[in-house]
């Protein structure tokens, strides 16, 4: 399995021991195989992704490699107490992307053929994020996949379709839609690819901004005839009542089958991202979203990516947030 599985000791190496604490890294669960996975009780399952292959694919700023090891500093350094439920948690390890990441500092954008071949290597990642994700949600755990570039939603959607024998629904909260073209495989194409493939049936993207939505996806979404639906940010940012018709209209369209919960980073005002927005959903917005489909009994995976330490405002602010979401999902 293309996974590094971390052990007790090297949650150490990440989380400040103080006295007359317990932190969430000193509690939450470690395994060494899927076989012992299988005879946790905790309910999720967390799993990094350090690449940003796909996000250079899509003519991206690199950076979301870095966004996993800041969010288990953070991470493993809450508290663990009645409210943050680290015993709900195992904390699995990374998907091993060391080979695609190596191969991709050999490639230089002026190669002619840099689109296939860089490609080529989000493909790699592809399979083995379906696997990890498909091994996990076939023992009826929920993963909280930590990107990352937003390429591997296809591997969350085509490993839980796996998983279930059938197609899945998705909810993203995103100020794009990453419904390009069928070109080569990167960031901006998860989806139109888990749909174009038979892995997502339902889309629903929460949140789009107006001015980076190209006149070509908007024609591609209407050709899917009902199966893409989205709300825009403008028209939920200005009240908080749209914002919660919004999330109940998801809700009606998604959460009847199982579905998968996206969330990109540069959907929140001033986070670090490789895109990053001056003019987003608050922080607070993104953990109520994610608290209320997270809570949903047909929510099969959650995948919060994009994030990109080295854009941040402030130090940490990245994996800060992202542990704050996590919480707000396994604390429930």
């Amino acid at each position: 399995m293309s996974v590094l599985f971390y052990n007790r000791e090297i949650l150490k190496k990440y989380t400040r021991w103080r006295w007359g604490e317990e932190k969430f890294g000193e509690i939450a669960g470690v395994v060494e195989s899927l076989e012992a996975l299988k005879e946790s009780d905790a309910r999720y399952v967390i799993v990094g992704i350090p690449e940003d292959i796909g996000v250079r694919a899509n003519l991206g700023k690199p950076g979301a490699a870095k966004a996993w090891k800041e969010c288990l500093t953070a991470l493993c350094n809450m508290q663990s107490n009645e409210y943050t439920r680290a015993k709900n948690v195992v904390i699995l390890g990374e998907v091993d992307c060391t080979t695609e990441l190596q191969d991709a500092r050999t490639l230089t954008e002026d190669d002619p053929f840099y689109p296939t071949k860089i490609g080529s290597l989000v493909k790699a990642i592809d399979n083995k994020v379906t696997e990890v994700v498909s091994a996990i949600v076939k023992l009826s755990k929920i993963p909280i996949i930590i990107g990352g570039g937003h390429n591997n939603s296809y591997g969350n959607l085509k490993g839980t379709s796996h998983a279930f024998n059938g197609p899945v629904n998705c909810i993203n909260m995103d100020a794009h839609t990453d419904f390009r073209s069928l070109e080569h495989r990167h960031s901006g194409n998860g989806f139109s690819y888990a749909m174009e493939e038979g892995f997502l049936s339902i889309y629903y993207i929460f949140g789009i901004h107006r001015n980076y939505t190209s006149h070509a996806i908007f024609e591609r979404m209407k050709e899917q005839k009902g199966k893409v639906h989205y709300t825009f940010f403008e028209d939920l940012s200005v009240s908080e009542e749209n914002f919660n018709k919004a999330l109940k209209e998801a809700k009606k369209q998604c959460c009847n089958e199982v579905f998968g919960l996206e969330l990109d980073l540069d959907a929140i005002v001033g986070m670090g991202s490789s895109a990053m927005t001056p003019s987003g959903f608050t922080l607070e917005e993104a953990r109520h979203f994610v608290r209320f489909f997270g809570a949903h009994k047909n929510c099969a995976y959650v995948h919060l990516c994009e994030g990109a330490p080295e854009f941040e405002l402030h130090a940490g602010q990245v994996g800060k947030a992202l542990a704050y979401l996590i919480s707000d999902i396994v604390a429930q």
